[in-house]
């Protein structure tokens, strides 16, 4: 009885730890939303200098007040179809944990939506798909207004082959 009662405590200072505010974001027709505190600033779209020999979804690097910052496309990151930028196109550089540094990035979002403060009872474990499919990358899912927005763990999202390409 007492592991199952430490378990749902455990479960419960989760849901706890991921309230809080997040920005969200469209890609596609979906809505994400990243932690508000890995958010540093929200961009225009700039010029993108491709580098050579990275992965299709590392769009380049941006030169922001002298410190040059990688771009990802989320939406090729996440295996979404290619899109011409629009007016609502812009990048977000957020500040990424890696296991030796905190490294700056840009992510390419089709458009920012708003800032919400995400109450822990409307935040669900990621779904399960099973054995093949990895949710990792996912903090939970939000029910807000009537719709589903995906909170992302963007350290977990650009570590790995993401961070092994552009340093």
């Amino acid at each position: 009885m007492e592991v199952a009662a430490h378990q749902a405590h455990t479960a419960d200072a989760a849901k706890h730890a991921q309230m809080g505010k997040y920005l969200t974001f469209a890609l596609a027709t979906e809505e994400y939303g990243l932690p508000v505190l890995k958010v540093r600033e929200i961009i225009k779209l700039m010029p993108i200098t491709a580098v050579p020999q990275v992965p299709t979804h590392v769009r380049g690097v941006i030169n922001l007040r002298g410190k040059v910052i990688p771009v990802i496309d989320l939406r090729l990151k996440f295996g979404l179809p290619s899109q011409d930028d629009t007016e609502q196109t812009c990048i977000i550089v957020v500040q990424v944990a890696t296991t030796h540094e905190k490294v700056m990035m840009g992510l390419l979002v089709d458009g920012v939506s708003e800032v919400l403060n995400i109450a822990s009872q409307d935040i669900e474990d990621p779904p399960a798909f099973g054995e093949q499919i990895s949710t990792d990358y996912m903090r939970g899912v939000a029910k807000v207004k009537g719709t589903v927005k995906i909170l992302l763990d963007i350290d977990r999202v650009l570590t790995g082959d993401t961070m092994a390409s552009v340093m």
